[in-house]
């Protein structure tokens, strides 16, 4: 991600993704922000909870970022108690891209993958700066993003199961940190279903994962 220093924005690098699977969804991120070739923070928050069944990642300008998610987070809460039940995936995809393309004199320069399960199943949507909302099975953002793909289009198929997803999730995010130098300090990963909603996962599950896949 970019850290903001005074007046200036230096322009970074992170690694998110977002997979579908048969009954939900994976989101996962690495934890590195940083300024130039500086690594300026280690332990840098890129996945949000939205909602129970809504989660977001973020790569770009931190404030940007932060901002973005504390927004959309009040207005799902605002559309629930509103209407009596929870915002779909692709309603809250399209109410951040009405909030990206709406401000346009201060642009922020973000790129951003919303995922979730409502009562038409998963859903991912990929967002950019100027309000671009596309669904997609997969999708990978940041400087990372080559490297999570070229995992993808190898080992991705349908109907993966939950275990299957997770394990995908985590061997792009950690090839992608082994060639991205913007990328890495740790992985953060979230499973969002139907029955259990939002579960992030602990450090050490994802620990033994990586040993177990020999990463």
């Amino acid at each position: 991600m970019t850290e903001e220093k005074g007046p200036e924005t230096v322009k970074t690098g992170t690694t998110t993704v977002g997979i579908t699977f048969k009954d939900g969804v994976v989101l996962a991120t690495e934890k590195r922000a940083t300024m130039g070739t500086m690594i300026a923070h280690k332990n840098t928050q890129k996945l949000f909870r939205i909602d129970n069944h809504l989660g977001l990642t973020v790569a770009g300008l931190v404030g940007d970022a932060q901002l973005l998610a504390r927004y959309l987070t009040a207005e799902v809460e605002l559309y629930r108690m509103k209407n009596n039940r929870p915002i779909t995936v692709k309603g809250a995809a399209n109410l951040l891209s009405n909030i990206l393309s709406g401000s346009r004199y201060y642009p922020y320069w973000v790129q951003l993958v919303i995922g979730g399960v409502d009562s038409t199943g998963p859903s991912i949507y990929a967002l950019d700066a100027a309000g671009g909302s596309i669904p997609d099975i997969y999708v990978a953002t940041g400087s990372g993003s080559p490297f999570v793909y070229g995992v993808m289009e190898d080992y991705y198929k349908e109907d993966m199961k939950e275990g299957e997803a997770v394990d995908l999730a985590i061997r792009a995010v950690t090839m992608a940190m082994r060639r991205d130098a913007a990328s890495g300090n740790g992985i953060s990963v979230a499973v969002i279903t139907s029955k259990k909603g939002f579960t992030e996962l602990e450090e050490k599950d994802i620990a033994h994962r990586i040993e177990k896949m020999g990463l």
